[in-house]
């Protein structure tokens, strides 16, 4: 196991007037950012250019993923300005395309889903212009739940799987890799005009042919869009770093998945599923 960090992962860490304005503005309107929450290497380059991917429905997940530093524990009440809050943040920022996604709450019926449904709303009400991308839990497999979400509208439906198939068991105990596969499906079968993204990390201790396997069966889902990263592990307590994969294998993974037809491919060291999620949206058109 290689556990000092290569040269290309290093990030120059930089600050500045818009790094404090949309931290001041995101405890102003009391939002998270999965940037903070789940310890984002580009959060400095990404609050910088006045970006942000917003976390809703509380900062507490109720799943037991061992990669994630995302909080678990028992969930807090909905927060019904939330919707709003997200739209004023939106707008007061003047974004062109806006991340929305959540901790899994398997405490709720709909897991959520109404509650993605009304911030898309709120943002469209007050900046039309504005695309909308969310990244969403699996909602337990509920085509019920997925159908609100998609009736809402987002330009982006994008549901990351994580890691290959048979890391599921040690990485993400509480999810299944098949039931995560049908619900990128269902994002087409609902409305072939929203975009299915989907992304995983790479380092956990996947083969390559296990990977060329995961990208078969997304696009086999009909994924559009797929991101590949290095996973980092966020403590000593999380799942460990078992390989810090090239850029020349990330490089050959793109290439790969570039062959069986996605339509966007974002695969370096430091992708995060929502990194440059704009600039992946245009070239997708």
């Amino acid at each position: 196991m290689e556990n000092r960090k290569p040269d290309w992962l290093k990030i120059r860490i930089a600050g500045g007037p818009e790094l404090r304005q949309v931290s001041a503005m995101l405890r102003k309107l009391n939002l998270h950012t999965v940037c903070e929450e789940a310890n984002c290497p580009n959060l400095m380059e990404c609050f910088g250019k006045l970006t942000a991917t917003f976390m809703i429905l509380g900062r507490e997940c109720t799943r037991n993923c061992t990669f994630c530093k995302v909080s678990k524990g028992v969930p807090t009440a909905i927060d019904a300005q939330e919707p709003y809050h997200v739209a004023q943040a939106v707008k007061e920022l003047a974004l062109k395309h806006v991340v929305i996604t959540s901790v899994t709450r398997d405490d709720l019926p709909d897991g959520g889903a109404g509650h993605f449904a009304a911030v898309i709303e709120a943002v469209k009400n007050v900046s039309p212009a504005t695309t909308i991308e969310v990244l969403i839990p699996d909602f337990q497999g509920s085509g019920s739940a997925l159908a609100k979400v998609v009736k809402a509208g987002p330009r982006v439906i994008n549901h990351n799987v994580e890691t290959i198939r048979r890391l599921y068991p040690a990485v993400r105990p509480l999810a299944d890799y098949y039931r995560s596969l049908e619900l990128i499906k269902r994002i087409k079968a609902m409305d072939a005009g929203i975009y299915a993204k989907s992304g995983f990390m790479v380092g956990l201790g996947e083969a390559p042919e296990e990977v060329e396997g995961l990208l078969g069966d997304l696009r086999q889902s009909d994924c559009d869009i797929v991101t590949i990263g290095q996973y980092l592990a966020p403590s000593k307590n999380h799942h460990p770093v078992i390989e810090y994969i090239t850029p020349e294998a990330f490089a050959a993974y793109k290439r790969q998945a570039e062959g069986m037809g996605f339509r966007y491919v974002a695969s370096s060291p430091l992708v995060r599923s929502s990194y440059h999620a704009g600039e992946a949206l245009v070239e997708s058109v």
